[in-house]
């Protein structure tokens, strides 16, 4: 858990490269990469802690996702802050939040 956040953060914070010449870009994927990153964050956060309130576990990455846009328009590195990134690393936490909830229901 530990290396993924620092990995996340890493990606989040380098600079940034636009790059259309892969037959898999599209407008928009930049808002489906940080929802399936913020995913695969909010089911390794509960997974890690399981006994976790659900509003600290909501608070917790609500900050991480703030915190990483700050600094990507802070840091001025190519990479800027956008109100929907922080929308879909929010989306993307409450999906990988209840697709571990799911999982453990039927598999514990």
């Amino acid at each position: 858990m530990p290396i993924y956040w620092a990995f996340l953060t890493y990606m989040l914070l380098r600079p940034g490269v636009e790059n259309h010449e892969y037959f898999f870009m599209f407008d928009g994927i930049d808002k489906v990469l940080h929802l399936s990153i913020f995913a695969a964050l909010g089911f390794c956060f509960i997974a890690a802690f399981p006994k976790i309130r659900f509003s600290y576990f909501f608070q917790i990455m609500l900050i991480y996702a703030f915190l990483t846009e700050i600094l990507q328009e802070e840091m001025k590195l190519g990479r800027s802050m956008e109100t929907l990134d922080i929308v879909a690393d929010t989306i993307g936490c409450l999906i990988g939040y209840y697709i571990y909830k799911v999982l453990a229901k039927r598999f514990i």
